[in-house]
């Protein structure tokens, strides 16, 4: 590969030279594009609300060894279907088929799945309308529907 370009005029070229450089570079190309905006099921949204479809357990990776309660979802905005993780203690006892959930990103690096639970990147906030949270301490009771 050769030298840069120098002297008069020179301007151009390396600016041309930088933007092709560029367009090689995994995380601009991405960025560039909203790629990640484009590919994520809530569409750049921090929350969206869900149907859940059915309780599920999934295995952790290696070297854990547990079952992690999850729901699988259908967001209410767009119909895609995705799997979001159920934190605390005995929460899954507060969900059940067809109750709407508010839906989070969990917040890994990069936005993939976060600690032991693969694929999974979402959590579940709040149950029809109300905090898992809440629930779990004993401070609400589940409302009806």
């Amino acid at each position: 590969m050769g030298k840069k370009s120098r002297g008069l005029s020179a301007g151009k070229k390396l600016k041309k030279r930088r933007a092709s450089g560029r367009m090689h570079d995994e995380k601009f190309v991405k960025r560039k594009y909203g790629l990640k905006k484009k590919s994520d099921p809530l569409k750049g949204a921090h929350q969206a609300k869900a149907i859940v479809l059915e309780k599920v357990q999934l295995e952790a990776k290696q070297p854990n060894s547990a079952l992690r309660k999850c729901v699988k979802c259908q967001l209410i905005k767009n119909g895609k279907k995705i799997t979001a993780f159920v934190p605390g203690y005995n929460a899954i006892k507060f969900i059940d088929e067809h109750d709407e959930v508010m839906i989070e990103c969990i917040g890994g690096t990069k936005g993939r799945a976060k600690g032991d639970i693969p694929t999974v990147r979402w959590q579940v906030i709040k149950v029809n309308d109300q905090s898992l949270n809440a629930l779990i301490r004993g401070k609400i009771e589940k409302g009806r529907r």
